[in-house]
């Protein structure tokens, strides 16, 4: 599973100093590249000890989906509009 490389949605329960610490993370909803896993809460989560992965990928359009799991060597997610997006995202 690919690593979050970096993450850089602050506000994020599962980011500490641009590090996802989710176990691993969603990306897509068919339409667009965000990532599905970004929640807002009071405290922070996840595994400290860890690296985000990703876990799945609904974007069969990317060109490093193969069988809707990521194949990039990392990727970059970012603030964009109103969600947390995949930056590494490329249409194919």
């Amino acid at each position: 599973m690919p690593r979050v490389a970096v993450c850089e949605v602050a506000e994020c329960a599962y980011n500490e100093d641009t590090a996802c610490h989710a176990l691993a993370i969603t990306v897509g909803d068919s339409t667009r590249a965000r990532c599905d896993t970004y929640f807002v809460h009071p405290s922070k989560g996840g595994d400290a000890s860890a690296v985000g992965r990703v876990g799945a990928c609904h974007m069969a359009g990317c060109l490093h989906n193969v069988g809707l799991e990521c194949q990039a060597p990392g990727i970059t997610v970012a603030a964009l509009q109103d969600a947390a997006d995949c930056l590494t995202y490329t249409a194919r």
